[in-house]
């Protein structure tokens, strides 16, 4: 019965040898890919009035953008964010918001890229602005407290 009670002991030392060796090798792989983050996004402001839609600021780096869109045009208004570009290698963006009532706010989120870009209301005359948007804005990689 002794040689059984060590030919037990030894099988799970063996094991928990094997485990372990396991357990080391699963962290060895070097190839990882860390991927940077996208670029932090930003808020971009744009107000309805009777005549034309103002947007502040008008140009700014490609990546994730918010608008926030102010109806002060008295109507009811549904906006418009598209690419402006004729024969483009890439398909064009469109996003619209849903209708803002006077008076009243949306949000419009868009990851865009670098072009030139229309963000324009449907309701009356109102013109149209045009967006210049650069060159990809830097990864937020290494900043701190975002969500």
């Amino acid at each position: 019965m002794n040689a059984r009670l060590q030919y037990i002991r030894a099988v799970r030392v063996l094991v928990v040898v094997v485990l372990a060796l396991g357990v080391v090798a699963c962290g060895a792989e070097s190839d990882y890919a860390n991927k940077p983050r996208p670029p932090a996004p930003i808020s971009v402001t744009a107000a309805i009035d009777k005549t034309r839609i103002r947007v502040s600021p008008p140009a700014f780096g490609g990546g994730p953008v918010t608008f926030i869109i102010s109806n002060q045009s008295g109507a009811e208004q549904k906006v418009t964010f598209e690419s402006d570009e004729l024969g483009a290698e890439t398909g064009g963006i469109r996003r619209a918001t849903g209708t803002i009532e006077p008076r009243s706010t949306a949000n419009l989120k868009v990851d865009a890229p670098e072009g030139t870009y229309t963000l324009s209301a449907s309701g009356g005359n109102v013109a149209p602005a045009t967006i210049k948007v650069g060159a990809r804005r830097k990864s937020s990689q290494n900043d701190l407290l975002l969500p």
